[in-house]
């Protein structure tokens, strides 16, 4: 049951030296998942396996700490572990979810589906001896991908939150919104679902709006156009380039922090909540606090 690092780089084992650094503050930038276990715990040669596969499987989007407490009993005790299995997982420095004994592994995808989405893998295959990658596959092949996969499993709820993200990276917000609104209410609410509703918002806010380079023009002549600014902020985030996004709603902030109602606020709240970059979120959260306290 130990984990052996060299196996998988997604796999550690924690101890109380190096809890701090590996879990809680690594979990700013990435999601870690905890194992409580022991040797001589039957559940736990069941549940660990899993965990280390669908860890794997998901290359990188969480790393998985396995604490053995009976080496660990001081950082066991910390958390108050009473019996094992038990898991949690941490971001942003604290404890988010977490569960006891061993589940079965529908429900641990389950779990980590609420949480965290997979890095995608670029596709490789075996020629001529010679292990060659191939580019990731883009939005439409992926579209095209999930609909078909649906077609074969409509059962699979999963798979149509999974399609309508596809078509928000794809720039389809229409048929990302249809196909979020479409699913169950256990989906409704799993953290993807609710960054997808955010992305939404900020897309139906540029309906109608001037181009990038229209509104880079009014700023050029008018540095306090402030809707202009926040439209300009918008459109950044939506495109990708989100800390250039944020500076437009900080720069509102700086100069009129109550403009529109304290819009600038607002969004910058707003994307704080559909961004999956912890430690950038977590710094400019410091920088608004810093311009309102």
């Amino acid at each position: 049951m130990n984990a052996d690092p060299a196996a998988s780089p997604h796999i550690f084992d924690a101890t109380q030296a190096n809890f701090e650094g590996e879990v809680l503050q690594a979990s700013l930038a990435q999601p870690v998942l905890v194992d409580f276990w022991a040797t001589w715990c039957g559940p736990c040669k069941t549940l660990g396996p899993l965990l280390e596969k669908l860890v794997d499987e998901y290359n990188g989007a969480v790393r998985l700490a396995k604490v053995d407490c009976d080496k660990e009993q001081m950082l066991a005790g910390m958390f108050g572990i009473r019996s094992i299995p038990t898991v949690m997982l941490v971001r942003d420095g604290q404890i988010v979810d977490g569960f006891q004994g061993a589940l079965p592994e529908s429900a641990l995808r389950e779990f980590l589906s609420r949480h965290v989405q997979p890095a995608a893998a670029p596709a490789e295959e075996e020629i001529a001896g010679e292990t060659v990658a191939f580019p990731a596959e883009s939005p439409e092949e992926t579209i095209a991908r999930l609909q078909q996969a649906i077609a074969e499993q409509p059962e699979q709820a999963e798979l149509k939150l999974d399609l309508a993200l596809a078509h928000m990276r794809a720039g389809n917000a229409a048929a990302a919104e249809a196909e979020l609104d479409a699913l169950p209410a256990n989906l409704a609410t799993d953290d993807r679902a609710r960054r997808l509703r955010g992305q939404l918002d900020f897309a139906r806010a540029l309906e109608g709006a001037p181009s990038m380079a229209d509104l880079e023009t009014r700023l050029a002549r008018q540095p306090d156009d402030h809707a202009a600014r926040d439209l300009l902020g918008v459109r950044l985030l939506v495109e990708g380039e989100t800390a250039a996004g944020l500076e437009q709603f900080l720069a509102i902030l700086r100069a009129q922090r109550d403009w529109n109602d304290g819009q600038a606020k607002k969004r910058l709240i707003a994307a704080f909540s559909v961004l999956d970059d912890a430690e950038l979120v977590a710094s400019y959260r410091r920088k608004m606090a810093s311009l309102l306290f």
